[in-house]
């Protein structure tokens, strides 16, 4: 099977990988999704125990009658959001006891017991399409969104009538309880809309308005027989959806019954300021009553304040404020808050500095880590993510014990390939580690269970097995290094065939280049589609100009204001360096490809520095900022209102009439991320100004393509078009 077909068949390798662990409060048991093999899309459920290695299916979609085909709209903005192409069992959720986990099949709900001898799953008569189910903490419960309604449902059958009954429902006209908005799902990582009380008496659910946002519509032209789908998209500088929240208690359905449904108790901040919500959550006061917690953040996103709230008087206040006068980054995994009562956060010291994780007061990391995320709390311990100062190709894990005092890297088990670093994740509870490990010293991901993984009697009860498919790819054959005077982390990919003092070889670089995304990374995972590129005759360069994460905040916000010029000028730079320490590059022919930001990037490049770049292939790119998110574009470039010239010098509209090198722009026609607008308002540019290009629609895709045979033709139409227009005099 040729290498564009295999990696589109595995979704670049990622099926079969196992993934989305949960772990038991005493460490003993696991479990996770993952398919039957590489090119399984139909992931299942699986359980695995640390004592004996012994690892068994809990639920199979296809024995299920899963049918992906039909989902519910809002599971597909769900997994839309989410970037999830797989099928089956996409996520789930466990009890605090680890006793059951249930999971949502094409809008049917199941769940599974996780002790005892019958572990067959179980279909729950919900409403149907359920979205997004989740078990309440005693795991006797399961609240879910059907029709923009919470609802609630009891697992066991009483023959009660209301076993599944309705706990708030929209109240206006585009109003939906329990969902999470295009841009908190997009941009702020929160993808989910309500969430259980400790005590599983309450929910807190939010609620979204959006009668004031954007009506666009998304429609195919290969379905002219469809209607065009309504998509309410907050454009940069218009309006947001209103995003409320409230508790709504959860009464048994006897108490339902006689005393009918109860009314939500608004949570009240101050939303002209604040009116973001980008996290919530619950956790247990000093008295042991439950306490919401969440965070709010300012439009121009230079204030990000946490607040508490007493759900029994809706008494709030205001525990932690964040401020920065560029932007406050919304870090991953916090708040949270330790066994003891302390708050686990993310900041900066008076807006200054770099990122530093805190216990209270006190900073637990050092000068010497770029945070990333809290990964685990676990009692009073501390997982966190990051990568050592001047590597920022490696993710490493650190472990703190706050009553201990001491944090330490995480190392790799014993009989594990240390390697050169690598990119490494987990999850800890019960002092059980599930320590993931990729690096440039084997294909694909291991997968660690390490028990009492804080204290000297540290070991490792096994490793579960990834099933995913051997990469039909020559061993990438990287270089990585630190180019120019910014020193911009960068790798060349040099074909397995090519000798040194064989002629140069025309470049392709391979940018993202924007935030929240590296390339250049230290596993060999991140190299096999550059890598299969310079089999064709390339050689592959990647640079991690500013504005990407992983050197430091600085670096990150140096795109302040400006999209266009930071991010090109170090590609540039990365290219010129390259060309000083390498003789097998031919800088007279330089070819771009990127997509989403990378797809900017490089209309960017041929446009605005023909002299370097010589043709480009721009996928899904945006064209115009004032056509994307509130949330993601303000951040970096302000509101367009007041910004014209920011927005303007970002914009590559007004660059069409200088377009002299091939260009092909490629863009999925129901993208309602990056709107197929992007694109058709370029070429229009384009053939005003009477310049050749060539647009590649693609029919039925969204912001990237999904199906094995598009994804697969698509690399090949790429290559082609790149070779043609780089073939020199």
């Amino acid at each position: 099977m040729s290498f564009p077909r295999q990696q589109a068949r595995t979704q670049r390798f990622t099926i079969g990988v196992p993934r989305l662990f949960q772990v038991s409060p005493d460490g003993e048991r696991v479990t996770f999704l993952r398919g039957r093999h590489g090119m399984d899309k139909a992931t299942c459920l699986w359980h695995y125990r640390a004592e004996t290695g012994e690892v068994t299916v809990l639920a199979d979609p296809t024995a299920l009658g899963a049918d992906d085909e039909n989902l519910p709209p809002e599971e597909r903005a769900r997994r839309e959001r989410m970037r999830e192409h797989g099928g089956g069992i996409v996520s789930y959720t466990v009890d605090d006891a680890f006793t059951r986990a249930v999971f949502t099949l094409s809008g049917r709900v199941f769940y599974v017991d996780l002790v005892g001898d019958d572990a067959a799953p179980r279909e729950l008569p919900v409403a149907h399409p359920a979205v997004d189910p989740r078990i309440s903490p005693a795991g006797d419960r399961v609240a879910y969104v059907h029709k923009g309604a919470v609802r609630v449902i009891d697992i066991a059958d009483a023959g009660d009538e209301d076993r599944d009954r309705v706990l708030v429902e929209p109240d206006a006209e585009h109003v939906t309880w329990g969902l999470a908005d295009l841009v908190s799902a997009e941009e702020m990582g929160r993808m989910r809309g309500f969430w259980w009380s400790p005590d599983g008496a309450t929910l807190a659910v939010s609620r979204v308005d959006e009668s004031e946002v954007n009506r666009w519509f998304v429609g195919d032209p290969d379905r002219p027989e469809r209607e065009p789908r309504p998509l309410r998209y907050p454009a940069a500088g218009t309006a947001n959806p209103d995003v409320r929240l409230a508790v709504v208690a959860v009464p048994s359905a006897t108490a339902y019954r006689r005393d009918g449904r109860p009314a939500p108790a608004p949570i009240e901040w101050d939303r002209e300021e604040l009116p973001y919500l980008p996290t919530v959550d619950w956790t247990t006061g000093p008295d042991g009553d439950p306490t919401l917690v969440f965070t709010a953040q300012s439009r121009d996103q230079t204030t990000l304040a946490l607040f508490s709230a007493d759900p029994a008087t809706g008494l709030v206040s205001r525990t932690r404020t964040e401020s920065d006068g560029v932007w406050v980054e919304l870090m991953p995994g916090v708040p949270d808050f330790t066994a003891s009562g302390r708050q686990v956060w993310i900041g900066r010291e008076n807006g200054t500095g770099e990122r530093r994780v805190y216990v209270g007061d006190e900073a637990i990391s050092g000068d010497d880590v770029y945070v990333r995320a809290v990964v685990s709390v676990d009692g009073d311990r501390v997982l966190f993510a990051g990568s050592p100062v001047g590597r920022p190709g490696d993710q490493s894990l650190w472990l703190a014990d706050t009553r201990q005092g001491t944090c330490a890297p995480v190392e790799l088990p014993e009989g594990a390939d240390e390697g050169h670093g690598g990119l490494r994740s987990g999850r800890l509870r019960g002092d059980t580690l599930v320590l993931q490990h990729r690096s440039m010293d084997f294909t694909g991901v291991r997968t660690f269970v390490v028990r009492n993984a804080s204290t000297e009697t540290r070991r490792t009860h096994g490793e579960i097995e990834s099933v995913a498919e051997t990469p039909e790819v020559p061993e990438p054959r990287v270089r990585t290094w630190l180019a120019g005077e910014r020193e911009i982390p960068t790798s060349l990919i040099l074909p397995s065939w090519y000798r040194d003092g064989e002629a140069p070889l025309p470049v392709l670089m391979a940018p993202y280049g924007g935030p929240h995304a590296q390339r250049v990374l230290n596993a060999r995972g991140a190299y096999l589609s550059p890598q299969w590129f310079a089999e064709q005759g390339f050689a592959v360069l990647i640079a991690d100009g500013r504005g990407t994460p992983g050197v430091g905040v600085e670096w990150e916000q140096a795109v302040h204001q400006d999209l266009a010029e930071p991010v090109l000028a170090d590609q540039v730079a990365a290219l010129e360096d390259a060309a000083r320490r390498f003789d097998c590059l031919d800088t007279t022919r330089v070819g771009i490809h990127g997509w989403s930001f990378g797809g900017y990037l490089a209309a960017l490049a041929v446009l605005r520095r023909p002299d370097v770049f010589h043709a480009a292939v721009a996928g899904a790119p945006v064209i115009d900022w004032a056509l994307y998110d509130t949330h993601y574009t303000e951040r970096y470039l302000g509101l367009p209102q007041e910004q014209e010239e920011v927005y303007a010098g970002s914009s590559l509209l007004a660059d069409a009439g200088k377009l002299e090198r091939p260009l092909m722009l490629v863009h999925g026609l129901v993208d309602d991320n990056v709107v197929f607008a992007h694109t058709q308002r370029m070429s229009e540019a384009l053939l005003a100004a009477g310049r050749p290009h060539t647009v590649l629609p693609l029919a039925g895709v969204t912001h990237s393509p999904a199906d094995p045979v598009t994804a697969e033709n698509l690399l090949l139409l790429q290559v082609d078009f790149l070779k043609e227009n780089l073939k020199g005099d």
